[in-house]
């Protein structure tokens, strides 16, 4: 059975792209509707476990590409229920950056200055708190005295975290079960609620096409909770206006498989995708060196040994994110946590005598898995990626029940990014092999090719239209009432954790969408006003027409 319905706005996704136009759309008193491809939980509901089934797999949706991998959420919230709620903003360099094309990246209207209030939005709303070296995680403290030792700075990175209220666990990355994380699901998302919009877990959207009238017939799919790969019903709903805000990894692919319905895309839809250039490296500690090279006793006597204590990354270098440095040797440096799992398996061993990444040597290095300190490099990479034809259903074909899928992205490193990963490399190891604090390796690419948590660039804004599928009022060129506000809309690698961006960039795009529905007949206005934070994550009952005409909870 399909579902005929009708709204305002509709908006596809619910992370920061989408969560922040669907507060404001529906505070200004338009209908509103969002369609979230992953399951709704709460703090309740988060597992600190991987086993299958459990919060870690249902809500992330790890798709494999050709030579590049993508980690991202899946879930009500999207990313900022599984980000590590690292919050710095983009240094101003990266707004002027020309990458291969010759001219400049980002639209002339964008610049930081230009951004400062819409970023000081997002960091009150969340909120947003600079944190100080009394907040720094053993990691991010060893971190920073290697880092001085070598003489180099660090410093302590602004945090979308309740201090008072996280314990220190690290299990950030499989959602906060004490709602000390400040994830979508503690403000803009209850307070769209608050306003009436319409919350729709477990909808993964296909295509849209126009209807007979000038709007938009949004076909989706309802998946099962458990077996993402089972369909259990399918409908359409009739917007005046569409978001996509779907993740930049499935925005273009939806895109694309709306062209022959919507009408030709601009040549940008599906390429110039950026991983944000990111990188691993993996330090052994030497616990003894730790201890006499840098004067470190965690009290208990042991230097360090504290790898899964903590909140993710707390600590970071940016002595290389200066703008009067060439183009691709700009990055951070930035201690990281990854839990056991993906980790594990992409970490190599140093000096191993045989395969680096498996074998003997690498169950040694497992064995020492507390003494861990993983860096994590943010740099320029060269948008290499492309997007192939879309599948026929989802943005990638599931490989697994839950998490696992297989897409069309194709990416190869150019010389450009492979400069700028080896000059980090290099850096890493002068920080913390030094004096034998550590031996480094980098995560190998061997095994899978490159990999990113901070998809970006597959559909983005720019001034011109040849290179950019987006205006400056983030519009889907062409093609009016269709705008993108999530990370697909960001033109180019940030060099650091890009969700305070992409959430500056939704809140400046939402007044232009404002106009856009308002020329289109829909009673909305823009109010201006923030959402207030909720002490608590929640969620409203969602109910849909099953298989079989009954009506449907879906969990």
């Amino acid at each position: 059975m399909t579902a005929h319905d009708r709204t305002d706005v509709l908006v596809i996704g619910s992370g920061f792209g989408g969560a922040i136009p669907a507060y404001h759309l529906a505070a200004g008193g338009a209908s509103v509707v969002v369609l979230e491809r992953g399951p709704w939980l709460t703090a309740d509901e988060f597992d600190h476990d991987f086993k299958f089934g459990s919060s870690s797999t249902r809500v992330f949706e790890f798709t494999m590409g050709e030579g590049m991998n993508v980690l991202g959420g899946n879930c009500v919230g999207g990313g900022s229920v599984v980000y590590f709620a690292a919050m710095p903003r983009a240094p101003q360099f990266v707004f002027e950056r020309e990458g291969s094309l010759g001219h400049r990246m980002w639209p002339k209207s964008i610049t930081r200055e230009s951004l400062e209030p819409w970023y000081d939005r997002v960091a009150q709303a969340l909120p947003i708190t600079q944190s100080t070296w009394d907040d720094v995680t053993y990691a991010g403290g060893v971190f920073a005295a290697a880092c001085d030792h070598a003489g180099r700075t660090a410093n302590p990175v602004a945090a979308a975290i309740d201090t008072d209220l996280c314990t220190n666990c690290n299990w950030m990355m499989s959602g906060c079960k004490f709602d000390a994380k400040r994830s979508l699901l503690l403000n803009y998302l209850p307070a769209a609620l608050d306003h009436g919009a319409q919350i729709r877990p477990l909808h993964e959207v296909q295509r849209i096409e126009r209807s007979p009238e000038g709007d938009f017939l949004v076909h989706y799919t309802v998946v099962d909770p458990v077996d993402y790969r089972v369909q259990v019903d399918a409908g359409v709903i009739e917007a005046k206006i569409v978001v996509v805000a779907a993740g930049a990894a499935a925005t273009p692919v939806i895109l694309q498989r709306s062209e022959e319905n919507l009408g030709a895309m601009p040549p940008a839809v599906g390429r110039y995708f950026s991983g944000n250039g990111e990188r691993l490296n993996t330090a052994i500690l030497n616990e003894d060196r730790v201890r006499d090279v840098l004067g470190l006793d965690r009290g208990d006597g042991l230097a360090y040994a504290a790898n899964q204590i903590g909140r993710g990354p707390s600590a970071a270098s940016w002595d290389r994110l200066d703008g009067a440095l060439p183009e691709f040797s700009r990055y951070s440096l930035e201690q990281l946590y990854f839990p056991p799992g993906f980790g594990t398996i992409l970490a190599q061993a140093p000096d191993a005598e045989g395969p680096s990444w498996f074998g003997v040597d690498k169950k040694e290095i497992l064995r020492r898995w507390q003494s861990w300190l993983t860096i994590f490099i943010m740099s320029e990479d060269d948008n290499e990626g492309v997007f192939g034809p879309p599948p026929e259903t989802g943005n990638a074909e599931r490989i697994s029940m839950q998490m696992l899928s297989r897409g069309s992205l194709r990416y190869e490193p150019s010389a450009n990014t492979r400069h700028g990963w080896a000059l980090a490399d290099a850096d890493i190891r002068d920080i913390l092999e030094r004096d034998g604090l550590a031996r480094v390796m980098p995560w190998t690419n061997e095994v899978i090719g490159a990999y990113t948590v901070h998809p970006l660039a597959s559909c983005r804004m720019g001034d011109d239209p040849e290179t950019s599928a987006l205006d400056d009022t983030n519009e889907l060129r062409d093609h009016p009432g269709i705008f993108v506000t999530d990370g697909s809309a960001v033109p180019g690698a940030l060099t650091v954790n890009p969700a305070f961006t992409i959430a500056a960039i939704a809140e400046r795009a939402v007044p232009n969408i404002v106009r856009a529905a308002q020329a289109r007949g829909v009673d909305v206005r823009y109010l201006g006003s923030l959402p207030a934070t909720a002490r608590v994550s929640r969620k409203a009952p969602v109910t849909v027409t099953g298989p079989d005409g009954q009506p449907v909870t879906v969990p």
